[in-house]
């Protein structure tokens, strides 16, 4: 039998892709080995979000050879899409598989394995009329919760980002094979699955037909294919009330929202290419808190961007300092080549962003504990996952807003729904509780 490991870098769609290929090639005979075992074919999918990241993808090609000198390379994702040239100064890489093609990997990965193709390779073209590629099975992954990747590519094209460039044009999966994939998750029981997309928020826009969000969340609730549903992140102007009244207890939506921010002054915003500004976003986050006053509320900063002065630092600070933020993802800007921003000048000094970076990360950290706070001893449901917590063996669920919380309890529990009481926090924000009778 043939063997294949697949080393993934990046993003929750990377994982999500991955999890397919490995699927649909388990579906044909092959065996999936682990890392550091030898394979017959290594599958590397690649991230570009930053320079480092490309650095680290192509490092991570290398060692896998280093590790794998018998075995078929192929190389794909964003990197690789992004600058494929790099790609092939690296010796010994077989194939280049372009975005497009990954789900067609395991239909082709005996004639990988038997042929080595010269080194050519599709650029995408943004006004290229594209279509939804997708995996004929639901993919369920190795955790507790499920994702389901329901829309890629961006036409966003904000300025420090290269993704547009790597994932093409705004495509979403047509909602019948939406609702094929929920009920085949729901039916191997999975609780929670997590809709995720490049730009989720902009689903159903590129139909003839055109749809939202909101109109697949509303079917998504009316028919329950599984028990909830959790979205993996959604710009601040694409979240409406409707959305947010999706997510009260008797829906089906999870009162959890992870919102790109990344800057909270409004010059800086327009510089990024933002299409929204500071008073926009404390509108919007203060409505999530007026009709979900417990919901998790997650935010993306990134810190640094070209020209950001002290005071244009502490109008981002300000902002989420005073709003009922559940935690913050703190990012230092790296510039993209091949990006607007990368010839934005002036660069703020990698000192300073390293400075404002920890600053905002003690606010992340007082934002967690004042969340954490709020829902002590607050009763709730919770899902156990399958993987229990790694220092302390106790059970680990989620709830609905998104906090962890850890419980004593039988392992046939794993997979499970159940209501949960948080009870204490300790100095490392970790979250302990009981099961509610």
């Amino acid at each position: 039998m043939k063997t294949f490991f697949i080393q993934t870098l990046g993003c929750k769609v990377n994982q999500y892709e991955s999890d397919g290929i490995a699927a649909s090639l388990e579906e044909k005979g092959w065996i999936k080995g682990k890392k550091g075992n030898i394979a017959d074919v290594v599958i590397v999918n690649t991230c570009a979000v930053t320079s480092k990241a490309g650095m680290q993808s192509r490092q991570a090609i290398r060692k896998i050879i280093r590790e794998n000198p018998k075995a078929k390379v192929i190389v794909t994702g964003c990197h690789a899409q992004t600058d494929p040239e790099s790609i092939k100064k690296i010796d010994h890489i077989d194939h280049i598989v372009c975005h497009k093609d990954k789900t067609l990997i395991a239909d082709h990965a005996d004639f990988f394995c038997d042929e080595r193709l010269p080194l050519t390779f599709k650029k995408i073209d943004h006004g290229e009329t594209n279509a939804f590629r997708g995996f004929d099975h639901a993919v369920k992954g190795e955790m507790t919760r499920a994702y389901l990747k329901i829309q890629d590519g961006c036409n966003a094209f904000c300025t420090y980002c290269i993704v547009p460039h790597a994932r093409g044009s705004s495509v979403s999966m047509p909602k019948h094979e939406i609702f094929r994939h929920l009920e085949e998750l729901g039916r191997s029981g999975f609780k929670e699955v997590i809709l995720t997309g490049i730009h989720a928020g902009m689903y159903g826009l590129d139909f003839k037909e055109k749809s939202s969000l909101l109109e697949l969340l509303t079917q998504i609730n009316q028919e329950r294919p599984v028990y909830r549903i959790r979205l993996s992140s959604i710009e601040p102007h694409e979240i409406n009330e409707g959305i947010i009244r999706l997510s009260k207890p008797e829906n089906i939506l999870c009162d959890h929202f992870h919102i790109p921010l990344q800057s909270g002054d409004d010059d800086i915003l327009k510089k990024m290419k933002r299409p929204y500004d500071s008073f926009f976003f404390k509108d919007m986050v203060q409505m999530i808190h007026a009709i979900l006053p417990f919901a998790g509320i997650g935010v993306d900063a990134l810190i640094g961007f070209p020209s950001e002065t002290n005071k244009q630092f502490e109008n981002t600070y300000e902002l989420i300092e005073n709003l009922p933020i559940s935690y913050i993802h703190v990012f230092p800007f790296s510039a993209r080549k091949g990006t607007p921003a990368y010839h934005f000048n002036p660069k703020t000094d990698e000192g300073t962003i390293k400075d404002r970076c920890a600053k905002m990360r003690l606010l992340d950290r007082i934002k967690r504990k004042s969340f954490i706070d709020a829902n002590l001893q607050r009763k709730q449901e919770g899902l156990v996952q399958n993987n229990p917590d790694k220092k302390t063996s106790l059970l680990k669920a989620v709830t609905s807003n998104y906090l962890t919380v850890l419980l004593t309890g039988r392992p046939e529990l794993c997979g499970k729904i159940l209501d949960l009481v948080p009870e204490q926090c300790d100095s490392g924000l970790t979250v302990r509780g009981r099961i509610s009778e």
